[in-house]
């Protein structure tokens, strides 16, 4: 294992009296934004750039070199340009300060557009809103002056099959090549949590095959949906689609046994992780997935250390 991260939110920061809090993802619910117009998201989006510097240095302070960034930055982001955005200069100048501290320090910065982009879907409308999306993805890793390499990865699923799984791997792949060369660059995949999806093996002989993307092997997606394979042959398979990249994975552990409830869906992430990773001798990058985000990674840490 190289390095271990979390995801998003830091617990510790985001849970500070509310004049001090530190968090990357201020928002509002859409009612608000058309009351309060583009000038409020601004607002919110400049303290969310600044901020984003305070947590890389808390990460760097506390021994963490590998962070997911919220796709919360630019509250209700598709609604406008950022450009046009009355704080602009300044969220330049934030994310340039926040691009050099993560060059300066070796820090390795993805994020994971949500699961409403589908590049698979039939419908135009659909394809049309997740290029938008992702394009915004993209914008910001420039703005924050990341590789336009897989190393700074936008992380989706292929995540939908309309009950025919070789037209929707066809769309994803044609759509693919709609897409701007500061998201295509990035762009990786990951397996699916659910047996009717994706498994790695059938993200590699498809996405991979035809577009040459990386796949994000996820160890307990891997669980519901193995392809045929275990989980060292998949996490092999993943890894052979990096190059000379370090490969990402995630990492997370079930709920509903941490919880002793059945009631959850055995997908669900636990708040804390307690089994040692098992990366099968690979140099990769861990992500992991549990609910108490640093503190979670903190406490594997004490375990395994």
């Amino acid at each position: 294992m190289n390095n271990i991260g979390y995801a998003c939110i830091n617990m510790e920061l985001s849970e500070l009296p509310k004049s001090e809090r530190v968090t990357t993802n201020r928002s509002m619910i859409k009612r608000t934004f058309h009351e309060k117009g583009i000038g409020y998201a601004s607002e919110l989006a400049l303290a969310n750039c600044r901020d984003l510097l305070t947590i890389l240095k808390w990460n760097e302070a506390h021994g963490f070199k590998f962070f997911r960034l919220s796709s919360d930055l630019f509250p209700w982001a598709s609604e406008y340009k950022l450009s046009d955005l009355p704080d602009y200069d300044d969220i330049c100048l934030a994310l340039q300060e926040a691009g050099d501290y993560i060059e300066d320090n070796g820090h390795r910065i993805t994020s994971h557009p949500g699961p409403f982009n589908k590049l698979t879907s039939p419908r135009e409308e659909v394809i049309q809103n997740t290029i938008r999306d992702l394009e915004i993805h993209g914008e910001v890793f420039d703005m924050l002056g990341l590789s336009r390499t897989p190393y700074n990865k936008l992380n989706i699923h292929v995540g939908a099959h309309y009950n025919d799984k070789p037209m929707a791997l066809a769309n994803f792949c044609k759509n693919f090549h709609r897409l701007s060369d500061a998201v295509k660059s990035r762009l990786t995949v990951e397996n699916d949590d659910k047996a009717s999806l994706y498994s790695t093996k059938e993200l590699y002989d498809s996405v991979y095959q035809e577009i040459g993307i990386p796949i994000v092997h996820d160890q307990h997606h891997h669980l519901f949906c193995t392809g045929g394979l275990d989980q060292e042959e998949a996490m092999l398979t993943a890894a052979l689609t990096w190059g000379d990249i370090t490969p990402v994975i995630h990492y997370s552990e079930s709920r509903p046994e941490e919880q002793n409830d059945p009631k959850i869906k055995p997908q669900a992430h636990s708040d804390y992780v307690y089994k040692k990773i098992d990366t099968f001798g690979l140099d990769v990058d861990v992500m992991v997935e549990a609910k108490a985000k640093e503190r979670a990674v903190q406490r594997y840490k004490e375990l395994w250390a």
